[in-house]
């Protein structure tokens, strides 16, 4: 869209009666000159004032000339409403899978839940630590979880819906930036209007993000809470006797040192862990978690 039919739009959105006197002024034109004394018959010189106001009308040889006849003409044609975006529904396995995400949330601050979350999920990885030393379980950990995120995102996130809403956010906020750089009230609140009326889109597009974050964090939490259960995270009785071990800048910490200010060594390995294989997992996958707006 061009400068010349975001300008003509924006005065026929804000002044149903721009758009017969931009007409009028069309079809008065000569060459693609127009003088004030063609059209004052027909329109007002308020409206003929904006016109130039607006850069729609520029000085020309012996009147003034049209700046972009097409654009202006494309801005008087109907503008089409910008595509609703249908956002994607919860099912009642999604709505569950939140509920019982918060209802294990619990398990952080109430031993009972703690113990109970932590001694089911060491049923699987009990064998495991008595395998494999705790840093190494610690990876195995990140792992399936960056391969389960990586795969939960890509079933249950409409990549092309994001790559709509992407779209319509960045032409919005294109517009928004050219309407200040010319200091265009109109065409500001013509797009601030918009804004408001993409709002509902703004929270599709939360839903479509929010929808496998819910399912990440119902598959994580236990995990991450057997972890906080085998360590003895602040105070807790630890589950397994795992010692000291020396780490560079640090020396001698146990797994329930402080590292940076309160959180734990665990909590910070888990975290390096996890970020590292996840990219290597969407890497190796060819996985983009980026929408495009394409």
């Amino acid at each position: 869209m061009s400068r010349i039919e975001r300008k003509v739009r924006s005065m026929v959105r804000s002044d149903a009666e721009m758009k017969s006197a931009i007409q009028t002024v069309l079809d008065s034109a000569n060459d693609n000159e127009v003088k004030w004394t063609d059209v004052r018959e027909s329109i007002t010189s308020g409206q003929w004032g904006r016109l130039i106001e607006k850069g729609v009308l520029v000085d020309g040889e012996s009147g003034f000339r049209i700046e972009d006849p097409e654009g202006v003409r494309e801005g008087l044609t109907e503008e089409s409403p910008p595509e609703e975006i249908e956002s994607s529904s919860w099912t009642k396995w999604d709505k569950g899978a939140g509920v019982a995400t918060l209802l294990m949330f619990a398990g952080y601050a109430w031993a009972p839940a703690r113990d109970l979350i932590g001694g089911a999920v060491d049923l699987v990885l009990g064998p495991v630590t008595a395998v494999l030393p705790f840093y190494a379980v610690i990876m195995v950990v990140a792992v399936a979880t960056g391969l389960y995120s990586t795969l939960l995102r890509v079933a249950l996130m409409d990549m092309d819906k994001m790559g709509q809403y992407k779209a319509q956010m960045e032409a919005l906020k294109e517009r928004r930036e050219e309407a200040k750089a010319s200091d265009d009230d109109d065409a500001l609140e013509a797009v601030q209007e918009e804004q408001m009326e993409m709002m509902g889109d703004q929270l599709g597009m939360f839903k479509e993000q929010f929808r496998p974050m819910v399912w990440i964090m119902f598959l994580t939490i236990p995990a991450f809470l057997w972890m906080f259960w085998a360590v003895g995270y602040r105070g807790a009785e630890a589950q397994y006797n795992l010692g000291a071990f020396v780490i560079p800048f640090a020396g001698d910490v146990t797994w329930t040192t402080g590292i940076l200010g309160p959180i734990e060594v665990w909590i910070v390995w888990y975290f390096l862990c996890s970020m590292a294989f996840t990219q290597i997992i969407q890497k190796g996958l060819n996985i983009s978690m980026t929408p495009s707006s394409s």
